[in-house]
């Protein structure tokens, strides 16, 4: 069980990004074309937080082209570059999945001044 824990340990960043629900954040993810390795964005809102240690995760969910879109992160994933926070959310619930069925204004997450 040491040796699962020592595993673990050295696979976790040293810096997490500092999100928290309903922030809007810009996620740069390491996208490999062939040889070739380029960052791709994705700016959405944090709708969910999951999980401890090795298997922490986050959902950003977006919409594009009138469609929603949901990615689920790895905290610790090495194919994260960075997390940057757009804005700060104003937010009473700690899953915002009732924001899947909203449309329009009323999916908007108020900002914390």
């Amino acid at each position: 069980m040491d040796m699962l824990k020592a595993f673990t340990n050295e696979q976790l960043k040293e810096e997490t990004p500092d999100i928290n629900i309903g922030d809007t954040v810009v996620v740069h993810c390491k996208i490999k074309d062939g040889s070739n390795e380029r960052i791709q964005l994705f700016e959405g809102t944090v709708i969910a937080k999951k999980g401890g240690g090795i298997s922490e995760t986050f959902t950003v969910r977006k919409i594009s082209y009138g469609v929603g879109v949901e990615k689920i992160f790895p905290v610790h994933s090495p194919n994260i570059a960075k997390v940057e926070t757009v804005r700060k959310g104003k937010v009473r619930r700690a899953k915002l999945y009732y924001l899947r069925s909203r449309v329009g204004k009323s999916s908007k997450v108020k900002e914390l001044i």
